[in-house]
């Protein structure tokens, strides 16, 4: 092959909390409170990417943000020293600090969107990070991400980085999450496959009604334009209300593509028969799979608690694929029972992995959260930075990193204690010396 997927997995940062901050988000607000596992967290993602790794996919790591945001405290008006500071947050916002906290950064399916070279007009792999100001503590990421991602991939020649859309429900962006691909293989032109929530500009069009719905149409359509996308090549669809009502908060927890599959739910689409027919057209000639899971076997809210869709879909040769899932599957009946019959099915799909990241999943992410798909030819990954691509010796090496960095525990009441900060700061001073970032963090610039 002259082409490959790399998945580049979000490491699970230092603060890692459970404060319940994702409305729409079933997993994450019934979880709020609990006492977190950051070490055993930041262990389960790694171990997840370097398993992978060892069966031949291509896997890469992006770091952790620096939490807690400090500047952001302050625009808020909150003043004094450290300590000072965030004992007034605590006393009057809590709120407030467990979002300047947040390690929400780790899911990285919301870091940006992609698209490989192979479908850009000049023939460069663009990058858009996300907006995500649907919810205040991920607003706080977009600047950080795409510094880290223009450090990894780093030549202006091959890779074309874009600011993040503007700020306001109109243009809101949630990044890969909401954006899957069809291929025949990576390296060739594909079909880019756009899913929205909403319309901004139109009000009487179909909206959820209970959850806000997190992208607008009119996001992805400027994200397409930006990275000069074919319109005979892309397809536009909004996601079924009633499912982001039923806590499909992004439409990767309720379908997921890889190359000429597309394995989804029967009630995940608005316009189901046209969408697909739309992308069946413009995929042309080549032999293409719709997996649709009936609602009879798998209902929304089965699929909504074991995140069997947040799973990934990976090729492990030319011809067949294997969907990693949350070891939450196995624990209900209608979603196991479809698993274990899904690879007789007659799709490219053969074989069902299951992972363990039970850290990551009582926050609200599952295995496709955690990690951004890039596709690039053979010799677009000289010019990634190859401390960002997982090896042996770089998976050994952030191994003992966690285990001389992070907590075993954090308690809600542990953010307001100083000295989480600066075990935040030494952990990621350190790490960007580990993967060669270079000085990308608030703390080193000043």
């Amino acid at each position: 092959m002259s082409g490959y997927e790399f998945n580049f997995d979000g490491l699970v940062g230092p603060s890692h909390n459970y404060a319940g901050l994702s409305s729409g988000n079933v997993a994450s607000t019934s979880n709020a409170g609990q006492i977190s596992n950051p070490k055993a967290a930041a262990k389960q993602g790694l171990h997840k990417a370097y398993t992978l790794s060892q069966l031949g996919l291509k896997q890469g790591l992006i770091a952790p943000h620096c939490r807690p945001d400090f500047e952001a405290l302050k625009r808020l008006g909150f003043s004094g020293d450290e300590t000072t500071l965030l004992n007034k947050v605590s006393k009057q916002a809590p709120e407030l600090l467990a979002a300047c906290y947040s390690a929400s950064a780790m899911w990285t399916a919301n870091a940006a969107t992609v698209s490989p070279s192979a479908d850009t007009e000049d023939g460069k792999v663009h990058f858009t990070a996300a907006n995500l100001n649907n919810k205040f503590h991920r607003s706080l990421e977009p600047e950080q991400t795409g510094r880290i991602l223009k450090k990894i991939f780093r030549d202006e020649t091959i890779f074309k980085h874009h600011t993040h859309l503007p700020a306001g429900g109109h243009f809101s962006d949630e990044g890969a999450a909401n954006h899957t691909r069809f291929c025949s293989q990576y390296d060739q032109t594909g079909v880019e496959f756009f899913i929205f929530g909403r319309y901004a500009f139109q009000k009487d069009m179909p909206a959820p009604v209970k959850f806000d719905a997190r992208q607008t149409k009119e996001a992805s359509m400027a994200i397409a334009r930006l990275h000069g996308l074919n319109p005979s090549k892309t397809v536009f669809a909004q996601q079924n209300p009633a499912v982001i009502d039923a806590g499909v908060f992004h439409n990767d927890v309720i379908s997921v593509g890889n190359k000429n599959v597309y394995f989804f739910h029967e009630d995940t689409l608005l316009n189901k028969e046209e969408t697909l027919k739309e992308i069946s057209e413009k995929f042309g000639d080549h032999p293409f799979h719709f997996v649709e899971v009936p609602r009879d076997e798998v209902r929304v809210e089965d699929a909504v608690k074991s995140y069997l869709f947040n799973s990934q879909l990976l090729s492990i040769n030319e011809t067949d694929m294997a969907i990693v899932v949350p070891e939450e599957c196995k624990n209900n009946e209608n979603v196991w029972n479809y698993l274990q019959k899904l690879p007789s099915l007659g799709s490219p799909i053969k074989e069902v992995k299951v992972f363990n990241v039970t850290e990551s999943m009582k926050n609200g992410g599952g295995p496709a959260c955690l990690r951004l798909r890039v596709a690039l030819k053979e010799e677009e990954i000289k010019g990634v930075n190859p401390r960002s691509i997982l090896s042996e010796e770089l998976y050994k090496d952030i191994d003992s990193w966690i285990d001389k960095h992070y907590r075993d525990q954090i308690h809600p009441d542990d953010l307001r204690d100083p000295a989480l900060a600066n075990e935040v700061r030494t952990a990621l001073d350190e790490l960007t010396q580990i993967m060669d970032l270079g000085s990308i963090y608030p703390f080193q610039m000043i």
